[in-house]
C-alpha cells in the first residue's frame, strides 16, 4: 500500500508543479501504475519544436523498484531504440543503479537533458551514436526531420 501512496503523492505533485516542458497525466484514471507523459523537445536541440509522448510505467515494487520509460513517439536519438518499444537507455533506471530515494520528476527531468545532450557512449543504437561523433550535422537533420515527422508540434 506505501507504494501507491508515494506514487499518489508524486503524481499530484507532477501535476500541480510539473518540471519544464514536461506534463504528467495518469494514462488510464483507474491505474496508478501507467503514467503518459508529454515532454517536449528542449531548446537548441534538434527536438526543439516538437513534443513527444512517453510511456512510463512504474512496477508494483516501486520505489525499491525502477520505473520504465519509453517513448510513444518515435525519435532519433542514440539513448532511445528505433523500434515499436521506444525503450530509453537511462543509467539511473538500471536495477543495479537505482535507488529508493529517486523521484519520478528527476526522472524525466534528466529524461529531457538527454534529449538535450545525447550520451553516445552508452547508446542503444549504435548507428545513430557512431554519426552523432563522426558527422554530428547529419544527425541533427535527420533528429529535426524525424521530430517534424513524428513528434506533434
Amino acid at each position: 500500500m506505501g507504494s501507491q501512496k508515494r506514487i499518489a503523492k508524486e503524481l499530484s505533485e507532477l501535476v500541480e508543479s510539473p518540471p519544464e516542458g514536461i506534463t504528467v497525466e495518469l494514462a488510464d484514471e483507474s491505474n496508478l501504475y501507467e503514467w503518459k507523459v508529454y515532454m517536449e523537445g528542449p531548446e537548441g536541440s534538434p527536438y526543439q519544436d516538437g513534443k513527444f509522448l512517453i510511456r512510463l510505467s512504474l512496477p508494483t515494487g516501486y520505489p525499491f523498484k525502477p520505473p520504465t520509460v519509453s517513448f510513444a513517439t518515435k525519435i532519433y536519438h542514440p539513448n532511445v531504440t528505433n523500434d515499436e518499444k521506444g525503450s530509453m537507455c537511462l543509467g539511473m533506471l538500471r536495477a543495479d543503479e537505482w535507488k529508493p530515494s529517486s523521484k519520478i520528476g528527476a526522472v524525466l527531468q534528466f529524461a529531457r537533458q538527454l534529449l538535450a545532450e545525447p550520451m553516445p557512449d552508452d547508446a542503444v543504437e549504435g548507428r545513430i551514436a557512431e554519426q552523432f561523433r563522426s558527422d554530428h550535422k547529419r544527425y541533427d537533420e535527420l533528429a529535426r526531420e524525424w521530430t517534424r515527422k513524428h513528434a506533434t508540434p
